[in-house]
C-alpha cells in the first residue's frame, strides 16, 4: 500500500521506508536550513522535540503492531537484534528489570558453578550425605557418585578397589565402600565400653592382664581373617558395576530387588519388586550412618576385653549371609513385631485381616514340623531381627499345642527338640534391655503349672514372657484380660489387653474374641466354597481374603457397644414385651430415661452407704458389694468371676426351661401336643436337673462372697458341686441324642418347627437357639477349669482352701478330658460319613475303630520303559489321584477335576480304585531330578503306584504320617 501512494502534496514522506525511496528522483527541498535538517533520513524531525516524540509514538504502535502479528521466532529474532545493538547500561537496565519482574528465588548450584567446584563442595559431605545428595536428582547423582570424592574415603580406611574402572563405568568406588561397610562387624561407643571395658576401670595384674591382651589379638586376627576372606568371596563373585552386559535402564548398584513391607508374610504371593531407588534408601542410609558411626568411633588400636564376647562377635559374623554381590547387603529394616499365628486357631482368617501394618505375620501350618516353622519364620525376618515375638495357637491354661506333633507344656519344655527350637527362634528377637519379649495368647498365667511354664521360657530364652491371666470368661475373652507382666503374682500390666492391641487392631481383636466359634462355622463354609478358586494362591492370601469378606459382611465393629447400652437397651425392649403400648418409642425414651437416673442414684447410693441400691443388685441378680481390688487380691478377683459368670450360666438355663421346657409342657396337658413326653424328656430334663445343681452352688458361692475375708473358704463349695457332677455325665453322653432328636423333630414336625422359629434367638434367650443353649454346660465346664486353676494359683499352698481347690481342680480336669473326647469320636464319625459320601463306590468304611488320618492329592504317574535306570527314568502322567489315608488302610480314588462354565472354581469328584492295609504296605521315594519331581513309590502285595505331589512339604508331610501309620500297624501286630 505504501509504495502505491503518491509523493507529491506531502511535505515528507514519513510513511514511506527509506529502501523504497532509493532508484527515484525524490530530492529534499533546499529550503531547508541546516538547524531543520535531519540525520540519515529527511523525515526525522530532531529538533522539534514535540514532533519528534509524536512521529516516535506513532511508529512504536506501528512497531508493536506488527509485533503482535509475527510468530515467536520472528519475536526472539527482534530482540536478539535490539539487545546485541544496546549498549551496556541499556542491557543493565534489562537485567533490573527482568530480576525485578521475575525473581530468582532457587538456583543450583551445580548448573551455576563449575563442575570442579560442585565437586569441590560436595568433598566436605559425609558418606551418608553423599548418598542423600545422590537422591535429589539425576545431575546430583552423577556427581555425588564420582570416583573422586569416594575413592579417598576407601583408601583411607585401606579398602582398595581390586580392579581398575573402565572408561564409562563410574560409581565404583562408592559401591565398594558400601560393599565393606556392609561386611564389617563394627561397635559403638557403648557397645565397646560394655564389651571391652573402659579406661576408668581397675586394671588387672600384669600376668592376666597379658593373657587377656594375647587372647584378644587372637581373636581379633581371626575376625581380620575372616573378613579378609568374606571381602575376596564377595569380590571374586561380583558384578561388574555399570558393565555393558546389563540391560538398558538400569544403573550399576542399584539393580537390587527388596521384599516388600506389607506386615504379611506370603509364600506364593505374586512377585512385587521394588528398585533401590525407592526401597533400598533406608537400609543404605543405615549402612551410612554404620560406617559414620564408625568414623566417630574410632576403632584403630585393639583393647583389651573378654574373650567370650568376642567369640560371639565371630560367630555372628560366621552365620551371616555370604556377601555375594555388593548390593546384597542394601536391605530392609528390622520388622518391629512378629506373630507366628496357627491355622489350627478358630477364625484366623479375620484375625490376618486385622493384624497391623507394622506387625511381620507368619501363618504356619499345623501339620507341619518345628523346622519347617523356623525356616518358614528365617525366611520371613530374611536376617534381621524382630522387637517382640507373639505366638497364637491352641493351648489352654496349661499347654500349647504349637503343632499336632509338638505341644509346649511344663513337662515337655526343656525336650532337645522344643529347646533347640526356641533357643533359635528367640535369637532372632531384641534383648530385653531394648524392649524385646514373648506374648503367649493363651491363658498360661491362670494356673500354677503354666506360670512354671511361663518362667521356664523366660530362663531359657532370657526374654520377658507374657501371657493372659484367664480372669474372663467367654471364648477366648481372656486375650482382653489383664496379661502378667514378668513375674505373675508381683505385677500387672498398666493397661488390659495393651500386649495384644500391638499386633491387631481393637475392634477385629474384640469381635474375634466373642465370636470366634460362631464364625468359625462360617468361615468352614467359606472355605470349602472359595478354597478352590483360590488353591493357586498361598494359606495367607486366601487367609486375608477370607478374613476381610466375612469382616465386611457381618460389621462385626457395629455389635461392639458397651456393656450398660447393651443392658440398657435389653431391659427397655424386655419392659416393653410385658406391655401393651400404643407408642412404643416414647416408652422407651421414658425407660431409658429413669434408668438412667436410677442408675445415678445407685451410684450416689453406693458412695454415700458403702454398698449399691436394691434396685441396682436386683438388676445385677446379685447382692454382692463390689469390692475395690487391690493389686494382691486375685481370690476376690476370681471368685467374682466365677460368680458372675455362674449367674449368666444360670439365666440361659433359665431361658431353656422358661422358653422351651414350659410352654411344650403346657401344649401337652392342654392337649396340643407340639413335641411328645418321651421327646422332651430327652431334650429337655437334663437342663432341669444341672440347673437345680447349679442354684445350689451359687447360693452357697453368694454366702461365702458376702463375707469374703483373706481366710475364706469357696474351696469346699466346688468340691460338694464335683461330687454331684454324675448330673453333668448323663447330660453329656445324652447331648447328641439330643441334638438328633430336635433336628428329628424338626423336619418331621411342622408344630414344633414353628415353635422353634418363634423362640429361638429371641431377648429371653439371650439371643440364641435352643441348640446353642445346650451347648452351654459344655462350655461351664472349660471355664471352671480355668477360673479354678487362677483360684489355686494365687491361693498359698498354707491357706486352709488349698486341698479343696486342688481336689475340685483335678475332677474337672477329668471332665474336660471326658467332653474332649466324646467331641474328639463325634468328629471322627462325621469325617469318616463325609468321607463315606465323597468316594463313589467305596466300600464300607465305618468299621471298628477306623479313623482317617489325612487326605492328600497326588498325581499318578507311570513308566514307559522299567528298564532304563531311575536317575534316567521318565515318567507321564496317567490321572489325578486321591490319597486317604486311615488307621488300618490307604484307599487310592481317582480323582476328576470339573470346571464351571464362566467361572474360575472348580469341583472334585472321587472314584474308588484301589484298597491296601496298612500293614502290607511299603513306600519307596524317587530321587530328584530333572525328569521327575517330588514323587514316590507305594509298592503293596499285589501293585505298586508312582505318585507325586505338587510341592515337597505335601510329599514329606504324607510319607511322614504314611510312615508312623506302618509303624503303629506293625507294632499292634507285633
Amino acid at each position: 500500500m505504501e509504495t502505491s501512494l503518491s509523493l507529491e502534496g506531502r511535505s515528507a514522506p514519513h510513511s514511506v521506508k527509506r529502501w523504497q525511496l532509493d532508484g527515484t528522483d525524490y530530492e529534499p527541498q533546499q529550503g531547508r536550513s541546516l538547524r531543520s535538517d535531519t540525520r540519515f533520513s529527511a523525515w526525522t524531525p530532531l529538533v522539534n522535540k514535540q514532533s519528534n516524540q509524536q512521529l516516535f509514538e506513532e511508529r512504536l504502535c506501528l512497531l508493536l503492531h506488527w509485533f503482535d502479528l509475527w510468530t515467536d521466532r520472528q519475536r526472539k529474532h527482534l530482540l536478539h537484534s535490539l539487545l546485541t545493538r544496546c549498549t551496556k547500561s541499556q542491557l543493565k537496565y534489562c537485567r533490573d528489570w527482568l530480576v525485578e519482574t521475575i525473581p530468582v528465588t532457587r538456583v543450583d548450584f551445580t548448573a551455576v558453578l563449575p563442575r570442579f567446584l560442585s565437586l569441590y563442595v560436595m568433598s566436605f559431605l559425609n558418606p551418608r550425605d553423599l548418598c542423600a545428595a545422590a537422591q535429589v536428582s539425576w545431575h546430583w547423582r552423577i556427581l555425588a557418585e564420582q570416583d573422586c570424592l569416594w575413592a579417598s574415603r576407601c583408601i583411607q580406611k585401606g579398602w582398595f578397589l581390586p580392579y581398575c574402572p573402565g572408561q564409562k563405568e563410574y560409581g565404583a568406588w562408592k559401591n565398594h565402600y558400601i560393599s565393606c561397610v556392609s561386611a564389617l562387624d563394627w561397635l559403638t561407643p557403648r557397645e565397646a565400653a560394655e564389651q571391652y571395658g573402659t579406661l576408668n576401670q581397675q586394671s588387672l595384674g600384669a600376668t592376666e592382664e597379658e593373657e587377656e591382651r594375647e587372647k584378644e589379638r587372637r581373636i581379633r586376627q581371626m575376625i581380620r581373617e575372616r573378613l579378609q576372606e568374606e571381602k575376596k568371596f564377595s569380590l571374586r563373585t561380583r558384578r561388574a558395576w555399570g558393565s555393558n552386559a546389563q540391560p538398558r535402564g538400569t544403573r550399576s548398584g542399584s539393580t537390587q530387588r527388596e521384599r516388600p513391607r506389607s506386615g504379611i508374610t506370603f509364600s506364593s504371593w505374586p512377585s512385587l519388586s521394588w528398585s533401590s531407588r525407592t526401597g533400598g534408601s533406608s537400609s543404605l542410609g543405615q549402612s551410612m550412618s554404620a560406617a559414620l558411626s564408625l568414623e566417630k568411633a574410632q576403632i584403630s588400636s585393639p583393647v583389651s576385653g573378654s574373650a567370650s564376647k568376642a567369640s560371639g562377635a565371630l560367630s555372628s559374623l560366621t552365620y551371616r549371609p555370604p556377601s555375594v554381590h555388593t548390593d546384597s547387603h542394601i536391605h530392609r529394616s528390622s520388622p518391629a513385631l512378629l506373630l507366628l499365628l496357627s491355622n489350627r486357631i478358630p477364625a484366623y482368617e479375620l484375625v490376618l485381616s486385622g493384624v497391623r501394618t507394622e506387625v511381620t505375620v507368619v501363618l504356619y501350618d499345623h501339620r507341619g514340623t518345628l523346622s519347617a516353622l523356623l525356616t518358614q519364620v528365617e525366611r520371613a525376618l530374611s536376617g534381621q531381627r524382630a522387637q517382640r515375638l507373639g505366638l497364637l495357637a491352641p493351648g489352654g491354661t496349661e499347654e500349647i499345642c504349637l503343632l499336632h506333633s509338638s505341644s509346649l507344656s511344663e513337662r515337655t519344655a526343656l525336650t532337645p527338640d522344643l529347646r533347640d527350637f526356641w533357643e533359635k527362634l528367640c535369637g532372632w528377637v531384641v534383648l530385653t534391655e531394648e524392649g524385646g519379649g514373648v506374648d503367649i495368647f493363651s491363658p498360661l498365667a491362670a494356673s500354677a503349672s503354666g506360670v512354671n511354664l511361663i518362667q521356664t521360657l523366660s530362663n531359657l530364652t532370657g526374654l520377658e514372657v507374657q501371657a493372659p491371666m484367664g480372669l474372663a470368661t467367654g471364648g477366648f475373652q481372656n486375650i482382653l484380660s489383664e496379661w502378667s507382666a514378668g513375674s505373675v503374682c508381683d505385677s500387672v500390666c498398666e493397661e488390659a489387653a495393651a500386649p495384644a492391641l500391638r499386633y491387631m487392631c481393637e475392634g477385629v481383636l474384640q469381635g474375634w474374641c466373642r465370636q470366634a466359634q460362631w464364625m468359625e462355622e462360617a468361615l468352614g463354609e467359606l472355605r470349602g466354597l472359595v478354597g478352590l478358586k483360590l488353591q493357586r494362591f498361598s494359606l495367607q492370601a486366601r487367609g486375608r481374603a477370607l478374613g476381610h469378606f466375612l469382616w465386611e459382611r457381618i460389621r462385626l465393629e457395629d455389635l461392639c457397644v458397651s456393656k450398660d447400652l447393651c443392658e440398657a437397651l435389653t431391659e427397655g425392649l424386655a419392659a416393653l414385651s410385658r406391655q401393651e403400648e400404643s407408642r412404643p418409642l416414647e416408652f422407651l425414651c421414658d425407660f431409658l430415661a429413669g434408668w438412667n437416673k436410677e442408675k445415678e442414684g445407685g451410684e450416689e447410693g453406693e458412695e454415700r452407704g458403702g454398698g449399691p441400691s436394691p434396685s441396682c443388685s436386683q438388676r445385677y441378680h446379685s447382692t454382692i458389694p463390689e469390692l475395690t481390688q487391690t493389686v494382691l487380691d486375685w481370690r476376690g478377683a476370681v471368685a467374682r468371676e466365677l460368680h458372675h459368670s455362674e449367674a449368666q450360666y444360670l439365666g440361659r438355663l433359665g431361658a431353656v426351661l422358661k422358653v422351651y421346657h414350659e410352654p411344650l409342657s403346657a401344649a401337652l396337658n392342654s392337649n396340643r401336643v407340639i413335641l411328645s413326653f418321651a421327646h422332651i424328656h430327652i431334650v429337655l430334663s437334663p437342663v432341669k436337673q444341672i440347673l437345680q445343681l447349679n442354684k445350689v452352688f451359687q447360693t452357697e458361692l453368694e454366702a461365702r462372697l458376702e463375707q469374703w475375708g483373706a481366710e475364706q473358704c469357696i474351696g469346699d463349695v466346688c468340691v460338694r458341686l464335683c461330687s454331684k457332677l454324675k448330673v453333668y455325665t448323663n447330660y453329656l453322653n445324652n447331648y447328641p441324642t439330643a441334638l438328633h432328636t430336635i433336628d428329628m423333630c424338626r423336619e418331621t414336625n411342622p408344630a414344633f418347627r414353628a415353635f422353634l422359629k418363634r423362640a429361638d434367638r429371641t431377648l429371653p434367650t439371650h439371643m440364641l437357639s435352643l441348640q446353642e443353649l445346650l451347648l452351654c454346660p459344655v462350655w461351664r465346664i472349660q471355664e471352671y477349669v480355668t477360673l479354678l486353676q487362677a483360684l489355686a494359683l494365687h491361693t498359698h499352698p498354707g491357706h486352709p482352701d488349698h486341698t479343696h481347690l486342688s481336689s475340685a481342680l483335678n475332677t474337672l480336669r477329668q471332665y474336660r478330658e471326658f467332653i474332649q473326647k466324646l467331641k474328639k469320636n463325634s468328629e471322627r464319625d462325621r469325617v469318616m460319613e463325609e468321607t463315606q459320601q465323597m468316594i463313589h463306590g467305596c466300600p464300607h468304611l465305618c468299621e471298628g475303630n477306623r479313623q482317617l488320618i489325612m487326605t492328600q492329592d497326588a498325581a499318578l504317574l507311570r513308566s514307559p520303559n522299567e528298564d532304563i535306570p531311575d536317575s534316567l527314568r521318565t515318567y507321564e502322567q496317567v490321572s489325578d489321584v486321591g490319597l486317604f489315608l486311615f488307621t488300618d488302610a490307604l484307599v487310592l480314588t481317582q480323582r476328576s477335576v470339573c470346571h464351571t462354565p464362566f467361572m474360575l472354581t472348580n469341583q472334585s469328584t472321587h472314584a474308588f480304585l484301589a484298597s491296601v492295609a496298612v500293614g502290607s504296605l511299603a513306600v519307596r521315594e524317587i530321587t530328584h531330578t530333572r525328569y521327575v519331581c517330588h514323587a514316590f513309590v507305594l509298592e503293596g502285595p499285589c501293585r505298586s503306584w508312582v505318585c507325586a505331589t505338587e510341592t515337597e512339604e505335601d510329599k514329606e508331610r504324607f510319607l511322614c504320617a504314611l510312615r508312623s501309620a506302618i509303624n503303629t500297624a506293625a507294632t499292634g501286630q507285633q
